[in-house]
């Protein structure tokens, strides 16, 4: 089983405690996703020490605005672990945002992603039209693929992201009984084009609790009983989805 999307820099897990609990539940991958290069380089350290440990590379929109270094980035992209740049998007949520400031560092690192050859996590949050517009606008950047993290955009925007070459992945929300939109998304997704993520330490399928990539087979079974697959056949296809979008993996 395979966590595609996670967070350790800073999150207070106790290790090698956490890792041991992640290993027993039969989770094979975890991919350490960065919103920061301070981050992305705990991550790549954490990565050096620990099979089945890959990460990303890349800056959160909500940093937009802050300068970072091109060569420490590109540095950490060429690490044989460095699997992907993000997580990188836009972010509407909160009030006050600078949404130009957003949008250029988005398509900076896309630039940035196809000069590494590296596919791309993105996060968007509450920014769907422009998101969808971005990656049109630059969609001869995406041609080693994209992830669209933790989807949340409803299964009528399945089809748009889809021409554009997009995987989705899916979390713990999916198995909250009042997500009704996620699990129609799950079932709306492309077998071929769906991921398991947890977006640990946030958005655990058990309300209340912090998350951990040990919970990804209680969200692989979620799923599989939405896509009426057994868990064998989903946990499968998510692995061979893996495989295509992320290469620097090693199944």
């Amino acid at each position: 089983m395979i966590d595609v999307h996670a967070h350790f820099a800073e999150e207070g897990y106790e290790f090698p405690a956490e890792w041991e609990k992640i290993e027993a539940a039969g989770v094979g991958t975890v991919i350490l996703a960065a919103d920061t290069l301070a981050h992305a380089k705990w991550h790549a350290e954490f990565a050096k020490t620990h099979n089945g440990c890959y990460f990303t590379v890349g800056v959160h929109p909500e940093f937009a605005g802050r300068p970072f270094s091109e060569e420490e980035f590109f540095a950490l992209a060429a690490e044989p672990k460095c699997v992907a740049v993000g997580e990188i998007g836009l972010d509407y949520h909160y009030p006050g945002i600078d949404k130009e400031a957003q949008r250029k560092l988005f398509a900076a690192q896309l630039v940035l992603a196809d000069r590494a050859g590296l596919p791309v996590q993105v996060h968007s949050r509450d920014a769907c039209a422009d998101t969808l517009a971005l990656l049109r606008e630059h969609r001869a950047l995406l041609s080693r693929g994209f992830l669209m993290h933790c989807y949340s955009y409803g299964a009528e925007n399945l089809s748009a992201f889809s021409e554009l070459g997009a995987y989705f992945s899916f979390g713990g929300v999916v198995c909250f009984k009042n997500a009704r939109r996620v699990a129609e998304s799950a079932e709306a997704c492309p077998l071929g084009r769906m991921l398991t993520e947890t977006d640990s330490p946030y958005l655990s399928p058990f309300r209340g609790e912090k998350n951990s990539p040990a919970n990804i087979p209680v969200i692989l079974q979620k799923l599989a009983a939405v896509k009426n697959l057994s868990a064998e056949e989903t946990e499968r296809a998510v692995s061979e989805n893996a495989a295509r979008l992320f290469p620097k993996l090693k199944l």
